[in-house]
């Protein structure tokens, strides 16, 4: 028998105990939204926003729910969806793009109707929409300059674009330093596979772009449920600087996406700082999600690399600048891309505006204003060579599996400075380049130093003056 009003009684009474359980960030979210229809006997009916909606709840929520309706209703206690009528809803807007080519199809929705069954997702008062790449048509694969820097990412890539979805590389995850080319790669990646697969849609954003778009979804909008199911309608999801998406709630939604796009071998490609070992203030299943495919860490541009990345650019931009001046950058700029290429068109400008040719003591005072006036940045080459100087050791025996204290002590002492020295760099690259260490090691050998400092003046010494031996200027 129909119990008449007492189902919205009954359900008020479920919120305040629901309340009590889930965050209120969450509640609002997911419980609101629900509207109380009957109590039939034991048979409580809900109507929610969208199917999706009913899928995440039962995911996240069920053991909450059984038990709260069990308590208030009664052991027998079941619960009955209802899907609210899409016009019965308002839309969403959705996240814009800049207009960058190129473009993505349209994606048709399918809207519920009551008399038929509901797809997988229901866009509220949507029927068709168009998502922008928001790709960069400059940074493709051609005008990349591949090197031992970046070759490993190069090959994953291409082989990523031939059969985006399909290859164990899923998820790409691409880390590195600031301005060694991640952008440029997952950007290039996604170019490639538009070429090839101009109906898949492809999209770029970052993370911190996602993080403020789920928070308009959420707290502006209310429109949660939109913003996810938008994310899953994508064949190629680029996310760039992915370290920037911390908050449980933005990677709670991050996390249903992932799984929903890995799932249906949708292709993911992310980009980060820091290799995912090093992520701070991430969950754990997305770490280890993170670790599903390839992980390629791009490494700072050797010489040869660092001079055909400025001819090439040079070429590009159609710069008459001579071999001399281009070795010259590449000798003296190490860090990465970036700063290269700030340089190079640094001088071609200085030179236009200033009526001065193209030389190498222009090159000499544009280097300066950019790296300062000791233009060799500190580079874990130059810690090892200072540190074996420092301790009279030779290279060999502090990259050697040598256990003498003396070496041991040496070895660490180059793995801490040049972690605090260069704070963008890996801690596996900073163990490859110290003998083949892997990231466990060069953490424990930085805990260790700082221990050390802590109780002993001497070693305390030792380091303080090799820091100021490395870095004068800051002194």
């Amino acid at each position: 028998m129909e119990n008449i009003g007492n189902h919205i009684d009954r359900w008020n009474n479920c919120l305040q105990i629901i309340s009590q359980i889930v965050e209120p960030q969450h509640f609002d979210t997911w419980f609101k939204k629900i509207r109380p229809v009957s109590l039939i006997d034991s048979t409580l009916t809900v109507e929610v926003p969208s199917d999706f909606f009913r899928e995440y709840l039962e995911e996240s929520y069920l053991d909450v729910i059984k038990k709260t309706l069990k308590r208030v209703i009664g052991a027998d206690a079941r619960l009955n969806y209802l899907i609210r009528p899409v016009a019965n809803q308002q839309a969403m807007r959705l996240p814009e793009g800049p207009g960058n080519p190129p473009i993505n199809r349209s994606v048709n929705i399918s809207s519920y109707q009551p008399a038929g069954n509901p797809g997988p997702f229901v866009y509220p008062g949507l029927q068709k929409i168009q998502i922008d790449p928001r790709l960069l048509p400059v940074y493709n694969f051609q005008n990349l300059v591949s090197g031992d820097c970046n070759r490993l990412a190069i090959s994953a890539g291409s082989d990523i674009a031939r059969n985006p979805g399909k290859t164990p590389f899923n998820p790409l995850f691409i880390f590195g330093g600031p301005g060694l080319g991640k952008t440029h790669v997952a950007n290039a990646i996604g170019l490639a596979i538009k070429e090839k697969y101009p109906d898949l849609v492809v999209l770029y954003v970052t993370g911190n772009e996602f993080k403020t778009q789920y928070m308009d979804a959420v707290f502006v909008r209310n429109k949660l449920t939109d913003f996810l199911a938008y994310y899953m309608k994508i064949d190629v999801l680029i996310i760039d600087d992915i370290q920037d998406l911390v908050g449980q709630g933005n990677q709670n939604a991050f996390f249903n996406i992932f799984n929903h796009l890995h799932q249906n071998s949708k292709q993911l490609i992310l980009t980060s700082d820091r290799s995912p070992a090093e992520l701070q203030s991430f969950e754990d299943r997305l770490l280890s999600r993170f670790k599903w495919g390839l992980s390629v860490e791009l490494t700072h541009p050797d010489y040869d690399t660092r001079l055909a990345m400025l001819k090439a650019r040079a070429f590009r931009e159609g710069m008459n600048i001579g071999e001399d001046v281009l070795e010259y950058l590449a000798s003296n700029i190490q860090t990465n891309f970036r700063e290269l290429e700030g340089a190079l068109i640094s001088v071609a400008a200085y030179s236009a505006l200033s009526k001065e040719a193209n030389s190498v003591e222009l090159a000499s005072r544009v280097t300066k204003r950019i790296v300062g006036p000791d233009s060799g940045h500190v580079t874990i080459d130059k810690v090892q060579k200072t540190v074996c100087d420092y301790f009279n050791i030779t290279r060999e025996n502090l990259l050697s599996m040598s256990r003498k204290r003396q070496i041991v002590q040496a070895r660490q002492i180059s793995m801490y400075l040049s972690r605090n020295l260069m704070p963008n760099c890996s801690l596996s690259t900073i163990g490859a380049e110290t003998g083949g260490k892997d990231h466990a090691t060069v953490l424990h050998a930085c805990a260790t130093v700082t221990d050390l400092m802590a109780t002993d003046k001497t070693f305390k010494k030792y380091v303080n003056d090799l820091e100021q031996m490395l870095t004068p200027s800051f002194r």
